[in-house]
């Protein structure tokens, strides 16, 4: 068998959505298990909706997946000549021809069809005409002669056997009137050039298929195999929308989630490895094959991706996890974060380890992360302020008269002291950790309060307390 080439050929009118993302992954994974190769097409010959700025997207959203491909990517606008050379060989080979037709006419064969009962298309009429008979001053297409009798066979990995009537083919058009190829054309032409031997895509392109099949036999060109998985829908049953989070992958990012996570998240949507839900990127390459690939539909459901995402936050280096979290406040402008985080580095590491248990998303993080750099005095969310009641901050008065006359500061000592305090007051342990968590963090969930204490210091401690009950 030759080598494995797979290839990405996102359209650049936008960024990359998950469903192209999911795509991707699914072509990379099959390179990678097979020791082949996949490369990367712009398919950007819809000049007036491709942009460099969305070329940049899709790059740098297929960066931060993870998800590398094989030397420079390719312009399918780039290629014109090529695609415009096959669709005249194949005139020669008589495979192809001139059509003439003009719009009006087109229009007039379409309707002749609907009212006879038949699907409205091009019905063949430059098909075998003498090309003698050309109109002057006209630029004609070429279309293919797509067969007039037999079936059209796609062998697919995910939908098996699909049969295509020739009957309800049409003489589509390949190459333009200006000599700009259609997409079916171009695509062909170019997977044929790069040599890629297996095409993994939404099912939305298996009557696409068909028609292509067409090209690659009146070449004599090998036809790559073919997987064509379910489109991703949402959470209803319906095509997945943004509603459902068809959203570009960088919103994930901006969103908290980590690479890792949504790969083996989106890698679960449509395929799978006996009931594995969380697995590596190098087990996912290691177990994928196209025959794992679901024929049904699969359904995105953010609550699973938020489960997986937190177990990955869980599993990270605190030291990566700073680093997503500074790149996160800075992409998303949140200034106050990113100068606290970047002003606080020693202490964010020191507390990760507590905080990673309480967060599903980077954002999750941060805002827990905002006790340590937090500017006093602190704001107390609705939360935190129904705990700070004056008995409450009656309570804390007496909490901070007893944390001054601490010789130690560390978790026992403040621990121990609290515990006598609590004892001494007649209160269970927790009557007096939350409001002093609320007054400490604006928050009722943060890390154990005495390791917070510990991590701002015994001054800014104080301080924060001072605020609150003014002593």
């Amino acid at each position: 068998m030759s080598q494995v080439v797979t290839r990405f050929a996102p359209s650049p009118t936008g960024y990359l959505h998950i469903g192209g993302a999911r795509t991707a992954l699914f072509s990379w994974a099959y390179a990678k298990k097979m020791g082949g190769e996949m490369l990367l097409r712009i398919e950007d010959t819809d000049r007036e909706r491709s942009t460099d700025a969305a070329v940049t997207a899709l790059i740098n959203g297929l960066k931060w997946l993870g998800l590398d491909w094989s030397g420079e990517p390719i312009s399918q606008f780039a290629r014109a000549t090529r695609h415009a050379e096959i669709a005249h060989e194949l005139v020669k080979k008589g495979h192809a021809y001139y059509c003439y037709c003009s719009p009006a006419e087109l229009d007039q064969m379409r309707e002749e069809a609907r009212a006879s009962g038949k699907p409205p298309r091009y019905n063949g009429f430059w098909r075998d005409r003498d090309p003698g008979e050309a109109p002057e001053g006209v630029a004609p297409v070429i279309r293919i002669k797509a067969p007039l009798s037999g079936d059209i066979v796609v062998e697919d990995h995910v939908q098996g056997k699909v049969v295509f009537k020739a009957e309800n083919l049409d003489d589509f058009i390949i190459l333009r009137s200006d000599g700009t190829p259609t997409y079916m054309h171009a695509v062909v032409v170019d997977d044929h050039d790069m040599g890629v031997t297996h095409i993994i895509r939404g099912d939305d392109h298996l009557t696409n298929a068909a028609r292509q099949i067409v090209i690659y036999n009146a070449m004599g060109w090998t036809i790559p195999e073919m997987a064509h998985i379910p489109l991703i829908h949402g959470p209803d049953g319906a095509k997945l929308s943004k509603r459902h989070g068809a959203l570009g992958v960088e919103a994930y990012r901006q969103m908290g989630y980590l690479p890792e996570a949504l790969r083996n998240y989106l890698a679960r949507l449509g395929w799978s490895h006996g009931d594995d839900e969380i697995f590596s990127t190098d087990q996912m390459v290691d177990w994928f094959s196209l025959d794992g690939l679901n024929k049904g539909a699969a359904r995105f459901d953010f609550v699973k991706l938020e489960n997986i995402n937190g177990h990955y936050i869980r599993e990270s280096q605190p030291e990566y996890l700073y680093d997503v979290m500074v790149a996160t406040a800075e992409e998303l402008g949140r200034d106050e974060d990113l100068a606290g985080l970047r002003g606080n580095r020693e202490t964010v590491l020191s507390a990760l380890p507590e905080l990673q248990p309480r967060a599903k998303t980077v954002l999750e993080l941060i805002d827990l992360a905002q006790f340590i750099y937090a500017v006093r005095p602190i704001i107390a969310d609705a939360a935190a302020s129904a705990l700070l009641t004056s008995d409450s901050q009656s309570l804390l008065g007496d909490v901070a008269e007893t944390l001054r006359g601490l010789n130690e500061w560390n978790v026992p000592a403040i621990d121990a002291a609290m515990r006598t305090f609590a004892e001494a007051k007649g209160l269970k342990l927790g009557k007096v950790a939350q409001p002093l968590r609320a007054a400490l963090t604006g928050r009722t969930v943060s890390p154990g309060i005495f390791e917070v204490m510990v991590l701002i210091g015994r001054e800014e401690t104080m301080a924060r307390l001072a605020d609150q009950t003014g002593a």
